[in-house]
């Protein structure tokens, strides 16, 4: 193993450094470090570098805040000043190649690597990562301390994509801060654009380097792992370790793309490997923790890495793409043959269930990299008109990537459909997102291709036995992806069988994306979506009407002043124009129709199946839930109704009508009054009212029409879920004159007093009549007559 590095000695130079970097400004500091950098050798420069990249980056720990640059905007001053420091051909990347030449090596705590990547570590298995090999630091003090040795390009890509996923303590004022334009997502685009160009090659360092300063192509592959064998144990550290030693044979041509694999692979193991096939097959499980929660911020990186992925792989040559130029291929050329298979697939699969299962269910979850990860042919580099585009279809060359990517497209989709019927499909982001997807599977040819890769699949498995040594060669189980070439495997079946196996296992239940069980949640959607629809049109109509009321109203000064008060519905589509979320609603049903092969007759099918069981009212209809033993308890479809707008429940009192708050037509006074004499009269003659009312005859008729509250005898009327509690307390018999409180009862009295007066009736026999008139009144109104 390597020896531990000797004691170094201490520099005046990175004294006085650090002394400036305290007191002088920003841009001395950097005029400066240019300087340093031309003029010091590489001895004094090596004990600076370290402390260089930290103060630019940040400590890993994230104590040291360094340069910010997620937070940094164009519109700051030292953005310039930076960028220019920064780039591929800027001072800093000068010291990085300086450095590579003497062969220097920087340490980094194996503590500070992904956690898969750590856990195998320390448990003493090497991980299937080429990045790691022949770059472990064993200690005497044990597995514990282990530490990384890399070479100043690696550690300087380390320390740039850790910034990404570091924790670190931020101001308020940067939160706000628009991720795409920050200073680290410009150099994170013009890096992967300088070491993976679309075009020509990779500039040349301007120094040389002694042999072996990098084996990322020195290192044999060894024997590959078939689905059928798939989750075998690995082999020892010590052993892994060994066997990885590098050759002394090296191809002069591949020296020219080590830095492209080796910033490919530190963004690939830093941004995506933060959860290994066994940690996502128990996430399936709410008791896990999650290890790991990616940032809006770190899933745009992602999403760039994969868009400019795909449009380096798209750059490849045609005449190199067939299987009889493969032995005369440059080898920035074969990189680009493999570089999305091979680097990010399995990652990024695992990093994209992570998301489905447990990002917020609401808008932000279109930053999620998967719909331009399913498209590489949008990265082609041919200008074409979206129109045209959707109508041309997806060419049949690209069948061998969505056979070769089935989950992404299929199991990726079914988690989609859980997320959308639980997101509230009104808010018009929401039914953008909805729209955008559905349109990217209803490209033609899409669904047809994703359906033979699924009946390949089914293929029976007897005849795969008997091929098993046919077996991919991926760097999961070797070191560089541009050693020796490997067999062409030519059969579909087997071809999706191990995609498949090897991302989800031999046991997994693959469920079928054109199957009837994804049928049915489909349907279910195309409902829910319809409901949203008609809901969304409905407020967009009246949001159109109160802006035309107070357009008309504002000539007299009388329109409404609040200018949220109208409904904002649009957003802009693909093509620029404002289209609002009933459209969106309606342009995704057609898309789902078309895609799931939906005629207009089964859809109008559907959706009169669906307003069969609502009637003229459904805004008034109670959400979907069911009894239970402390009241009505939503189901999932209630959930979703209540989410959507499309049902609700009529919210109102329900506790003793005798203790509402004082309304603004009755008397305070008289209120607290019969209150009180009505309590008296419950407390004293409680059990009497409960035995009138408990009997079958007439009287008993009669004391549960004047004595019951009007909650009980409204019978089956429910409009909000009540506890059986509360039920019980409301359905007890009791005397309440709060009615006499009111000041239209009061009024009501006097106006009879006053006619009795006319006919000389004095107030007692005025009292009698009222009372007898009433008593009369209910008799007829007493259900014993109906």
């Amino acid at each position: 193993y390597m020896a531990a590095p000797a004691m170094q000695q201490p520099s005046f130079l990175l004294a006085n450094l650090k002394m400036d970097s305290t007191t002088k400004p920003f841009l001395q500091c950097c005029q400066e470090l240019v300087k340093v950098i031309d003029d010091y050798p590489s001895k004094e420069l090596h004990l600076i570098f370290p402390w260089l990249v930290e103060s630019v980056f940040g400590s890993l720990d994230g104590v040291i805040m360094g340069w910010n640059l997620r937070f940094l905007q164009a519109c700051s001053n030292e953005y310039n000043i930076v960028m220019d420091f920064l780039n591929p051909s800027g001072p800093m990347m000068k010291l990085v190649y300086k450095l590579q030449a003497e062969e220097y090596k920087y340490e980094i705590p194996v503590s500070f690597l992904p956690g898969p990547v750590k856990v195998s570590i320390q448990e003493g298995v090497l991980p299937d990562c080429p990045l790691l090999n022949n770059k472990l630091h064993f200690p005497l003090s044990g597995l514990q301390t282990l530490s990384l040795a890399l070479n100043p390009f690696e550690y300087y890509m380390f320390m740039f994509a850790s910034s990404l996923i570091t924790p670190k303590v931020t101001m308020l004022s940067w939160q706000h801060v628009s991720s795409l334009d920050s200073a680290y997502f410009v150099l994170v685009d013009t890096y992967l654009k300088y070491f993976l160009p679309t075009e020509g090659s990779v500039p040349p360092s301007p120094f040389t380097y002694k042999r072996g300063s990098s084996t990322y192509f020195l290192i044999p592959l060894a024997p590959s792992v078939p689905f059928a064998g798939y989750g075998i144990h690995s082999t020892s550290l010590l052993k892994r370790h060994i066997s990885h030693q590098p050759s002394v044979t090296a191809d002069p041509a591949a020296q020219e793309i080590w830095r492209s694999e080796a910033l490919l692979q530190v963004f690939v193991e830093m941004w995506l490997h933060h959860y290994s096939l066994e940690m996502y097959q128990k996430l399936q499980s709410p008791q896990v923790k999650e290890p790991f929660t990616p940032t809006e911020e770190h899933v745009l990186v992602v999403r760039l890495l994969v868009k400019h992925l795909h449009a380096f792989s798209c750059s490849l040559k045609p005449e190199q793409v067939s299987s009889s130029a493969h032995s005369h291929t440059s080898p920035l050329e074969e990189l680009k043959r493999v570089v999305v298979q091979r680097f990010v697939q399995q990652k990024l699969y695992v990093f994209l269930q992570h998301c489905f299962g447990h990002w917020p269910l609401d808008a932000s979850f279109r930053v999620v990299a998967w719909v331009g990860y399913i498209q590489p042919w949008r990265y082609t580099g041919e200008k074409t008109n979206p129109q045209t585009d959707q109508n041309k279809g997806v060419p049949e060359k690209w069948s061998l990537f969505v056979q070769e990517n089935l989950l992404m497209y299929t199991k990726l989709f079914q988690g989609f459909l859980n997320r959308v019927v639980r997101t509230d499909l009104v808010n018009v982001k929401n039914a953008l997102m909805v729209f955008r997807v559905a349109k990217v599977f209803a490209q033609p040819n899409l669904s047809e291709i994703i359906q033979k890769g699924e009946q390949l699949f089914l293929e029976p498995e007897h005849v795969l036995h008997h091929r098993q040594h046919r077996c991919f060669l991926t760097p999961g189980h070797g070191g560089s992806f541009l050693s020796a070439r490997q067999p062409v495997v030519t059969d579909g079946v087997f071809r999706v069988k191990s995609h498949v196996y090897g991302l989800e296992g031999q046991d997994c239940q693959y469920k079928q994306m054109f199957g009837t069980e994804l049928r049915s949640t489909v349907l279910k959607l195309i409902q829910i979506i319809d409901q949203a629809r008609q809901t969304a049109k409905k407020i967009s109509d009246q949001s159109v009407e109160v802006a035309a009321n107070n357009s008309f109203m504002s000539w007299f000064g009388m329109g409404s002043p609040d200018l949220n008060y109208t409904f904002n519905g649009g957003e802009v589509d693909d093509t620029g124009a404002c289209v609002k979320t009933h459209e969106f609603l309606e342009r995704s049903l057609d898309y789902l129709c078309q895609i799931f092969r939906l005629n207009a007759g089964q859809l109008s099918q559907l959706m009169a199946t669906l307003g069969s069981g609502q009637d003229d009212g459904n805004s008034k209809q109670l959400p979907d839930c069911v009894q239970g033993e402390n009241g009505l308890i939503l189901t999932d479809l209630g959930r979703m109704q209540v989410i959507n707008g499309l049902r609700r429940f009529e919210i109102e009192y329900q506790g003793d009508p005798a203790l509402q708050p004082i309304r603004s037509y009755e008397n305070a006074i008289l209120v607290r009054l019969f209150f009180k004499i009505s309590s008296l009269v419950n407390e004293r003659f409680g059990g009497h009212m409960d035995a009138l009312c408990s009997r079958p005859d007439f009287l008993g008729q009669l004391g549960r029409h004047y004595l019951a509250s009007p909650e009980a005898m409204a019978d089956g009327r429910r409009r909000s879920p009540e506890t059986r509690l509360t039920v019980e307390r409301n359905r007890r018999p009791r005397l309440s004159l709060r009615m006499l409180a009111s000041y239209r009862t009061l009024l009501m009295l006097l106006l009879l007093y006053l006619f009795g007066a006319l006919f000389s009736f004095g107030p007692m026999s005025s009292t009698l009549l009222i009372l007898t008139g009433g008593f009369a009144y209910g008799l007829l109104s007493c259900p014993v007559w109906r």
